[in-house]
């Protein structure tokens, strides 16, 4: 039977692959929360994980938002239905524009079918992986890179993002005992394998679809490969986020 170490997991199955992300989301929101400065520093305590000092806020209500959104995460991705997982970070209101973008791509990851999510890997992976070394490595350069952005404006707002997989078959899970609702018409990729032609011509007739996927500045932040886990991060700002005045499109790079 699979087991899990969330410092040294076997990555034998996909629900262990998929259980080893999950607490990788978690810990990257928190760190990204605190590094973009949503909510005050002082509101943070120190933490271990992966041997890496990290952040993680101390407000039961904050904790609780963060722990019911990776799983309601955890749950399309046991069904293999993601492709991309976002932080996206709004201006505060009346724009609520899109700003930054922590994309988390899960689209490598591999397809099982639901019966076998405990199934072993035919692959026959080692015992031991280099997952948490380079979950530190990624941790780290998250927070260089995310502290050489221009700050962003108070009162920001933030949510989490799931991109379907581009296949008919997987449908959006927005019936009402799901906590998913449907993200803005610019952060929705026009899917290029609809259902129907409906579904393809309502998406043609919709001209702000995905506009504010991309952005206007990219910046990577790491690829993870450890045989099945294979996940790609990287940040957007976006032409909102510029159009608000926080910052000059002609500033400083990352690079």
């Amino acid at each position: 039977m699979a087991t899990y170490n969330s410092e040294a997991p076997t990555l034998d199955t996909y629900q262990v692959v998929v259980l080893a992300f999950s607490e990788f989301l978690t810990v990257a929101i928190h760190t990204i929360l605190y590094e973009r400065q949503l909510y005050p520093r002082t509101s943070f305590l120190a933490a271990r994980k992966y041997n890496c000092p990290v952040r993680q806020s101390r407000h039961p209500k904050v904790c609780r938002w963060i722990q019911d959104a990776v799983a309601a995460v955890e749950v399309e991705m046991l069904k293999c239905a993601l492709s991309t997982v976002s932080l996206v970070i709004h201006a505060p209101p009346p724009s609520s524009a899109p700003l930054e973008r922590y994309v988390f791509s899960t689209a490598a990851f591999p397809s099982v079918p639901s019966s076998e999510l405990l199934t072993p890997f035919t692959n026959n992976p080692p015992p031991t992986t280099d997952l948490p070394e380079q979950f530190r490595a990624t941790i780290t350069k998250l927070c260089t890179l995310s502290s050489a952005l221009s700050p962003l404006p108070q009162d920001c707002s933030f949510t989490v993002v799931a991109e379907l997989r581009d296949d008919p078959d997987i449908q959006a899970p927005l019936r009402s005992e799901t906590p998913w609702i449907a993200a803005a018409p610019e952060l929705q990729k026009q899917r290029t394998n609809a259902k129907d032609a409906h579904e393809e011509n309502r998406d043609q007739q919709r001209p702000n679809v995905g506009k504010d996927l991309g952005g206007v500045r990219t910046t990577p932040i790491r690829n993870l490969d450890s045989g099945v886990f294979a996940l790609e991060m990287w940040i957007e700002e976006s032409a909102g986020k510029f159009e608000e005045g926080i910052c000059d499109a002609e500033g400083s790079s990352l690079a």
